[in-house]
């Protein structure tokens, strides 16, 4: 797999990773009915942590405790910022609860730019927000306020992911981080999600097909779009990498409109832009 993975262009990958990420996303929604929003998620990030050990089976003996430690803090991150944006989509439009959990990788961008000009992007960007936020909620009453609060929260853990899987990635071969990091992920969620899921599966009149569709979605997301973004990022520096996962809101927006016909308005697209704008304005005038 990692042979076939390395003669594609890395921004390719970044690419197929987004819509798979969304696509995953969208299909994820029928399921937030059944197994609720946690339950859900936890069947999820368990699929995928069965799937990459039982490929990688890494090996744990040997490694130091930075390593370990770093697995388990991209582990807990993967599972916040999964669980989180899925909370913040069952909620909001697509396009809404993505753009807004992308200040995260766009706050990290911030953060390493030390030039004053950055002031200018991190204003464009609040101004997206705020187009969003405040006037993003069209004739419906304004957006919900708990679906915005799993959004911002999503963009705090998508900041750790962005810092921590390419440390995982040079410390681990192959997938082996991946394989650790979901498996902790799976331990995280389990207070939260492993009662709803039972539940959710007794009820269900066909718990296989059920199962089965979760199985599906994981492949969807989060397996192939880590796998893919891990492969990328040992490939390309996180500068360009940035620059090309900006395209993520528009993505999604996209995808909601096309498979769940989540219609935005003008002040959403507009707001939508702003990000997008901003990060990849941030990002290419960071320093290297």
């Amino acid at each position: 797999m990692r042979r076939r993975l390395g003669s594609v262009p890395a921004p390719v990958l970044c690419l197929v990773s987004m819509l798979a990420v969304q696509l995953g996303v969208a299909a994820s929604k029928p399921l937030f009915g059944v197994l609720g929003v946690a339950g859900a998620t936890f069947l999820r990030i368990s699929f995928a942590a069965v799937v990459l050990l039982a490929v990688t089976r890494p090996r744990l003996r040997g490694r130091s405790p930075r390593d370990l430690a770093l697995a388990g803090l991209l582990g807990v991150a993967s599972a916040g910022m999964t669980l989180l944006f899925a909370a913040a989509v069952d909620r909001l439009p697509m396009g809404t609860a993505a753009t807004i959990e992308f200040l995260g990788p766009l706050a990290v961008a911030l953060v390493f730019a030390r030039r004053a000009g950055h002031v200018l992007w991190a204003v464009l960007a609040a101004a997206g927000v705020a187009l969003l936020t405040l006037l993003g909620g069209g004739g419906s009453g304004g957006l919900d306020p708990v679906g915005l609060a799993c959004a911002f929260g999503a963009a705090a853990c998508y900041a750790g992911y962005i810092l921590f899987t390419d440390k995982v990635g040079a410390a681990f071969q192959g997938f082996e981080g991946l394989a650790v990091s979901f498996t902790i992920g799976t331990v995280v969620l389990a207070p939260f999600g492993a009662a709803a899921a039972v539940h959710g599966l007794s009820g269900s009149s066909s718990p296989v097909l059920l199962l089965l569709a979760v199985a599906g979605v994981a492949l969807l997301f989060p397996v192939l779009p880590y796998a893919l973004e891990m492969t990328a990022l040992r490939r390309m520096t996180q500068r360009v990498f940035s620059v090309v996962v900006s395209l993520d809101p528009a993505v999604s927006a996209l995808v909601g409109l096309l498979v769940l016909g989540q219609v935005l308005g003008l002040p959403q697209v507009l707001g939508i832009c702003c990000v997008v704008v901003a990060s990849v304005g941030a990002t290419l005038t960071a320093r290297r």
